[in-house]
């Protein structure tokens, strides 16, 4: 084999390769003596068909095995003597001319072809002790633990049929049917039966369930709505419905104790164990809540510390998943870039920017992990699984085969504990002081990098 490097620039390469017509005959003179004794043709006594007569036959398909096996290794030397890495998927460029490519595959042509990839950046990873983060904490107060059960209460709560001709109240579940109209025309999705709605609860649109305070089963009632500037379906918001409702029912709520038998129908043996278990839960939201924030400071802290060249393809590759959700958000809700007050360029520059601080991240949390030896054990991966299928009840078992039969799958679960390993690993060296929030600061919205 023949190697001739013809581009370096930055993290791109190619190379020239020249594979000789004697190197690639000599390969299929041993695949073809190797399955001498194995092949039976009609004609010849096993292990005596002529070498001849099996080149004629099978020479061709086996010279393309030959050849494929050729190319690989041939990448793959270039790669070691080197010692580069890939970045993505390289490229190859064979030979156009048909002739050229038929004299290939009889073995009486050189291959000559082209190899062009990205290597993955290199770069020094250094100690993290001069990394300052402040990791936001805030207290759990009783009121959130009430209210937490008094939903939980409200959720499970048992209604009465209100005697004929009871005016609805606040607190009472009404069974409706209804159609929304804008003008004289019903719009999609503005029609439903049989639903159930607790007045006061805020599940409706503002102003729908206070017009219907005071209404009896059996009733007709048109309620008169604007839809919110902001609501999702943009072909509705901003704008005037009336909703022509039908009252079917009405039930008053009962007394629910939050007591031990209340308790076992959640899995408590007492209301003591329950009020453990939610001040467990809501505990474990501030603390997920307050990692968070933590990460995104320190992936802020990184993105700020390094700074090399990036592979193209993998950018692209980033920009474009990010962008064609963007689009179908855009589809489903109907919003255009000059509804955000933007423009399609304009985005198209900022996710370019976030697409270039993924990879960057990525590139550093990977290379962190391995100077570091961050392994992620098959014990964790079986419990990422295990978290998975949780969320699918009755499917656990397919959920299983399925990331089983599917590495890609596997993979996905792998990255995010590996990631947070390492993330883990660099907290472990940085200076990190907690810092006391109120909990609508610790839950405020970040920008989604």
């Amino acid at each position: 084999m023949q190697a001739t490097e013809t581009l370096s620039q930055g993290l791109k390469r190619e190379y020239r390769i020249v594979l000789p017509a004697s190197e690639l005959a000599e390969k299929l003179d041993a695949q073809i003596a190797s399955m001498k004794d194995k092949v039976q043709i009609k004609g010849f006594r096993p292990g005596k068909v002529p070498v001849g007569h099996l080149k004629r036959v099978y020479g061709k398909s086996i010279m393309g095995d030959v050849v494929q096996e050729a190319v690989n290794a041939a990448q793959q030397k270039i790669l070691d003597d080197n010692k580069l890495r890939l970045a993505a998927a390289p490229k190859f460029s064979f030979p156009e001319d048909k002739g050229e490519m038929e004299k290939v595959l009889e073995a009486s042509g050189d291959l000559t072809f082209s190899l062009a990839f990205e290597v993955l950046p290199t770069f020094e990873v250094g100690s993290f002790e001069d990394i300052e983060v402040e990791r936001l904490v805030a207290e759990l107060p009783d009121s959130e633990v009430e209210e937490a059960i008094k939903r939980l209460v409200d959720r499970n709560r048992a209604y009465t049929a209100r005697e004929e001709g009871a005016a609805a109240e606040n607190g009472d579940k009404l069974t409706i049917d209804f159609v929304g109209k804008i003008g004289d025309e019903a719009f999609e999705g503005g029609t439903a039966q049989g639903v159930d709605l607790v007045l006061g609860s805020g599940s409706f649109i503002p102003g729908f369930e206070d017009q219907l305070v005071g209404a009896k089963a059996g009733e007709d009632r048109a309620v008169n709505v604007t839809f919110p500037e902001d609501y999702s379906a943009q072909n509705l918001a901003g704008k005037a419905a009336v909703f022509d409702v039908k009252v079917t029912a009405v039930a008053a709520p009962g007394e629910q104790a939050v007591d031990d038998e209340f308790a076992k129908g959640f899995g408590f043996e007492s209301a003591e164990k329950l009020r453990e278990g939610i001040v467990e839960r809501l505990k474990g939201d501030y603390t997920k809540a307050s990692r968070e924030k933590l990460k995104r400071t320190l992936l802020d802290a990184l993105d700020k510390r390094y700074a090399f060249d990036l592979p193209e393809e993998l950018v692209n590759h980033e920009f474009e998943g990010i962008w064609n959700q963007l689009l179908a958000e855009q589809r489903s809700t109907g919003k255009s870039f000059e509804d955000a007050g933007t423009t399609e360029e304009a985005q198209r520059a900022e996710y370019r920017r976030i697409a270039e601080r993924r990879v960057r991240l990525g590139l550093v949390v990977a290379e962190v992990g391995e100077s570091a030896g961050v392994k992620v054990t098959d014990d964790e991966v079986t419990r990422g699984i295990v978290d998975q299928a949780r969320q699918f009840p009755g499917q656990e078992k397919l959920l299983w085969e399925y990331y089983q039969k599917n590495p890609q799958a596997l993979a996905q679960i792998r990255a995010p504990i590996f990631e947070e390993k390492v993330i883990d690993h660099i907290l472990g060296q940085a200076k990190v002081t907690d810092k006391t929030v109120s909990k609508e600061e610790l839950f405020k919205p970040q920008d989604d990098e």
